[in-house]
């Protein structure tokens, strides 16, 4: 029996404001193991930005945990990311959600002068280096962006966030639910997810898109 294909999959907190997007990272567990595959689950070990109410929009006083955090969407089950070894994994791949821009960058903040948060550069240039697939879903591809060498990639259809990329030396392509963008040069392969107007039909079909694609990139 073929030896089923491993992702790790790198969590930036719980909640689309201040962590990862919660329908995202369910649906890329979900295609994950839906097209044969497995996973485990990191997260940098390091202090939330911050926190943010949901309900309200607003920051409170709070202080939080990006690895502590996104053990909630891992159910416990979850390392840090200094843990992360590319040899025992055949892909890589980001949920979205503002923790992206927030916590394994500053995104956020800073826009294209932003700087990466160096535990997740140093995993995304080892998958690269040894030719392993690498996929980012909504704002993620910033992290690509930033640390590649024009890549091509996508965030769907917003210009502003569009325009930064490029700025940075990326190729952005305008896509829509469900569409990925492929550069094979990285196999690195890109979903806009909820950069979209997007339920979680939605959702389900872009993750399970781009965990398609990453799987004829082996």
């Amino acid at each position: 029996m073929e030896k089923k294909k491993k992702f790790a999959v790198v969590l930036s907190g719980c909640g689309v404001f201040d962590g990862s997007e919660i329908h995202e990272a369910t649906m890329t567990l979900y295609a994950i193991m839906n097209n044969g595959g497995e996973y485990e689950i990191f997260a940098p070990d390091i202090p939330q930005h911050h926190v943010i109410n949901h309900i309200t929009g607003e920051q409170t006083d709070e202080k939080r945990n990006v690895l502590t955090e996104s053990a909630r969407l891992a159910r416990g089950k979850i390392k840090a990311l200094t843990e992360f070894r590319t040899e025992n994994f055949d892909a890589l791949i980001f949920p979205g959600g503002f923790g992206v821009a927030k916590n394994l960058s500053s995104f956020a903040f800073d826009g294209a002068e932003c700087m990466i948060n160096v535990q997740v550069e140093k995993i995304i240039r080892e998958m690269v280096s040894q030719e392993k697939p690498v996929g980012a879903l909504c704002i993620a591809p910033v992290l690509m962006a930033r640390i590649l060498e024009k890549p091509e990639l996508t965030i769907g259809q917003d210009a502003e966030t569009a325009r930064a990329l490029e700025s940075m030396g990326s190729v952005h392509k305008n896509t829509s639910h469900g569409e990925v963008v492929v550069d094979k040069k990285y196999k690195l392969v890109t979903s806009p997810c909820y950069m979209l107007d997007a339920t979680i039909l939605d959702i389900a079909a872009g993750a399970d898109a781009a965990v398609k694609e990453l799987f004829r990139l082996f």
